[in-house]
């Protein structure tokens, strides 16, 4: 069975990891680009971790996690662009990815509170 959010928030981490390196060895940039690599990274981390929930309300609590390790994420995206490290086009390629993978978040915790909200 294919899990979108796994696989986007997998490949997304893929994409932070990489733009950590060009980060620090091509633009010497080394405390927003770790901030960046952690929450980056987090977001896949905390989605993988809710697949072994042990109730609804701890599946929605790890994916709220990764919501808010996304919106963190974000910010240091827009933060990077703002300072000129990233390109306006290389930042909008990530950014959008981000802001997908939030929105599908935001859409499966919307999506469990209900069926939980159902079941009580």
């Amino acid at each position: 069975m294919s899990n979108p959010v796994k696989e986007k928030s997998f490949n997304f981490s893929i994409r932070i990891v990489n733009l950590y390196k060009y980060l620090t060895e091509e633009k010497a940039e080394y405390i927003l680009s770790k901030q960046l690599l952690k929450s980056g990274t987090s977001i896949g981390a905390n989605v993988s971790e809710s697949q072994a929930a042990q109730s609804n309300s701890d599946f929605i609590a790890k994916l709220h996690i990764a919501f808010k390790e996304a919106l963190e994420t974000k910010y240091w995206l827009e933060l990077l662009v703002a300072t000129d490290y990233l390109t306006e086009q290389q930042g909008i390629s990530m950014l959008r990815d981000c802001e997908e993978i939030g929105n599908l978040l935001a859409s499966i915790i919307k999506t469990s509170k209900s069926k939980n909200e159902k079941e009580n």
